[in-house]
């Protein structure tokens, strides 16, 4: 290893924003920093080794002879699993060390429940870990129970603080709310359409602004459509940074409210922008917003109804985004997670004599 650049192989989408983020971190980190991905696409500064295709959850079991090539050729000083389920399980199969895993959510909080075989092979795959991180404390102690005694640590995707930061209250639409989920089953899109219809009810002029993009966007178009909401929801689809940005600065409220989660990026984003976010009533929501803004999952009566009471109470909504504000400002920086990573991979280097 050269002290001055050592080697970390990340595997993961590259599709995903997340891990885009979180390789361009390490590289400013003094990182060499490689991929191996079965969704390539291009990143500054990353070598990428692609292996095949990944069409259905069993061919990742096809893909280890690739994987375990390619990490041979890439020599890393350390390998960095994204998702246990997919990834990871090629990185535990690869067998090198010292070897991270970042569990992600439905990887260790749904799939090991889908059957004995699954349990069992996320179970393997956390056990060659030296160390497991995930964004929540339920998200860890799952990765305990399928693996007890595998080190963990609690370390967030964080937040852009420069990017996403507060707007004026005053400044902004009164009636304003946004969703970043999504357009996917988990996401309760559709719970969300349908509160927005009994708050519209009530304020005629309430807007709500859909982004993320998804395979249920025909069916929400409809049920906006069915709801004669056309003139008050607008889909803006995915976005980057700037563009959700620009909009998170008009709303006064986030919408989050899946049937399954760690912690959200979309919440902490929005948390920084001094935004109210009413969410799932979830573990890992717990930890992060007040108990006012929860709610139960997948009752479209209680979101419209926290909904509708916060839009009625303009000073405790302001509030409620302060605080929100200055949560992200002391937990959920990303510089500050991202150091954490740092050394933690440097300890492991270390232990492994490298």
């Amino acid at each position: 290893m050269s002290a001055a650049s050592p080697h970390l192989a990340l595997l993961g989408d590259a599709t995903s924003v997340h891990v885009q983020r979180w390789a361009r971190e390490m590289l400013a980190r003094g990182w060499r920093v490689s991929l191996v991905t079965a969704r390539p696409q291009a990143m500054d500064g990353v070598e990428q080794v692609v292996v095949r295709p990944v069409r259905r959850s069993l061919d990742w079991l096809g893909r280890v002879g690739e994987t375990r090539r390619a990490l041979a050729r890439l020599a890393p000083d350390i390998v960095h699993a994204h998702y246990v389920t997919s990834y990871g399980y090629l990185a535990a199969r690869a067998g090198r060390q010292p070897l991270v895993m970042t569990a992600w959510g439905t990887d260790l909080l749904v799939t090991p429940r889908q059957s004995a075989a699954k349990r069992w092979l996320t179970a393997f795959s956390l056990r060659r870990a030296r160390l497991v991180t995930g964004d929540s404390r339920d998200l860890l102690e799952a990765a305990q129970q399928l693996a007890p005694g595998v080190a963990t640590q609690l370390i967030h995707w964080g937040v852009e603080r420069e990017r996403f930061a507060p707007a004026a209250w005053a400044d902004k639409p009164a009636l304003e709310a946004v969703s970043l989920r999504s357009w996917e089953p988990n996401y309760r899109i559709d719970v969300i359409v349908r509160a927005f219809a009994q708050v519209q009810a009530q304020y005629s002029d309430a807007r709500l602004h859909l982004l993320g993009g998804g395979s249920q966007e025909g069916a929400l178009r409809a049920l906006v459509g069915d709801l004669s909401l056309r003139d008050s929801v607008q889909f803006h689809g995915r976005l980057d940074d700037a563009g959700m940005a620009a909009v998170l600065a008009r709303c006064k409220l986030s919408i989050s409210v899946p049937e399954s989660d760690a912690t959200s990026v979309s919440v902490l984003e929005s948390m920084a922008c001094g935004l109210v976010v009413i969410a799932s009533d979830l573990p890992a929501n717990r930890e992060w917003l007040a108990d006012e803004a929860l709610v139960p999952t997948g009752d479209e009566h209680a979101l419209a109804q926290c909904w509708a009471g916060l839009l009625r109470d303009d000073a405790r909504c302001a509030a409620l985004g302060a605080r929100n504000a200055d949560r992200i400002a002391l937990d959920g920086d990303r510089r500050v997670q991202m150091d954490a990573v740092d050394a933690a991979y440097r300890h492991l280097l270390a232990e492994h004599g490298r």
